[in-house]
């Protein structure tokens, strides 16, 4: 069958500018983080996201993840610990689908009554979509490594 339509020229990609641009997105994420600014945070992510943290606590709106890190930002315990990114590791899966597996060493973090938390495996996986030409968070997965014993 011959169609009339002409197809639709391919964007062009250059996976080392869109690896920095997603970098990026990741190291917003981290000083919204270390200077408790939720829009810095959150300024990656999709309208409509599918967000789960390490907790089981899930927001599927960007609307729902302003108001839980505007709750968490204000819990001083919390923000007492520091993050440190050891690996992100970027694989483009279409031109336009990203994955980044990301692990962060999270140090000196509080419990509430104020004692010393140990050091915190945290792992994140997220997936980026090429939206109008901006990689956008779509999915974002927080997971803790507990210590094997």
């Amino acid at each position: 069958m011959i169609s009339c339509q002409p197809e639709k020229p391919k964007a062009k990609t250059n996976p080392q500018l869109d690896k920095q641009e997603i970098l990026q997105t990741i190291e917003n994420w981290n000083t919204g983080w270390d200077s408790k600014d939720v829009e810095l945070a959150i300024k990656d992510y999709s309208d409509e996201i599918d967000w789960t943290n390490a907790f089981g606590d899930r927001m599927t709106s960007k609307e729902e993840l302003r108001a839980l890190l505007e709750e968490i930002f204000a819990m001083e315990f919390v923000m007492t610990g520091k993050q440190n990114y050891i690996e992100n590791e970027v694989e483009f899966i279409k031109d336009d689908i990203a994955l980044v597996r990301s692990r962060n060493l999270r140090k000196n973090q509080e419990w509430s009554d104020g004692s010393q938390m140990g050091d915190r495996n945290i792992n994140h996986l997220r997936v980026f979509q090429k939206l109008n030409g901006e990689w956008k968070i779509i999915n974002h997965m927080i997971s803790q490594a507990q210590e094997k014993k």
